[in-house]
């Protein structure tokens, strides 16, 4: 049946892999040896593996395109994310422009996978701890599910659902 895969959409910093905050707002690791991934989220993804479910990394890396860190870098510690947590494919959009398609909140990301994967958006999940994350949900027809962390920003578009940590994520997608 045509679009009938179902995804987990995850962002990579603070909803994969650890990121540190300054003045409470995260931000990205420059360099592989910085990373730590969310307690929880390798069984996570094992879990919705066996689920049938693909794990699809969408993550805006906008240090690129200012000139603090090396898209080198950032691939290195895609690639290991990738390889660590079995994710199907991962999507990353290097530019700041927030009218780049790509860039989230906008659904390059998704909608590219969408194509090439051939998935149910409808029936797919996107998970963020931040409002650009929610935004893509929103804007590519996805469910979404909102990690709080208490960062200091608004939350400009509503999620679908709202948990603490990972581990709450099991009673929400079935």
């Amino acid at each position: 049946m045509v679009n009938s895969k179902r995804a987990i959409f995850l962002d990579r910093d603070g909803v994969l892999i650890k990121a540190p905050t300054i003045r409470n707002k995260p931000k990205s690791i420059k360099k592989l040896k910085e990373l730590r991934f969310i307690n929880g989220v390798i069984s996570f993804c094992n879990y919705y593996k066996r689920k049938n479910f693909l794990l699809i990394m969408v993550t805006n890396q906008p240090e690129v395109s200012r000139g603090k860190n090396s898209k080198k870098n950032v691939i290195e510690i895609n690639n290991f994310i990738q390889q660590k947590l079995r994710l199907d494919d991962l999507f990353v959009c290097y530019s700041d422009d927030d009218k780049n398609f790509n860039r989230k909140p906008n659904p390059g990301m998704v909608l590219k996978s969408k194509s090439k994967h051939k998935l149910n958006l409808k029936k797919s999940y996107i998970i963020g701890d931040r409002w650009r994350d929610i935004g893509v949900a929103h804007n590519s027809g996805c469910i979404s599910i909102f990690i709080e962390r208490n960062y200091d920003e608004k939350m400009i578009f509503k999620p679908t659902h709202i948990v603490k940590k990972i581990r709450d994520i099991y009673k929400i997608i079935k």
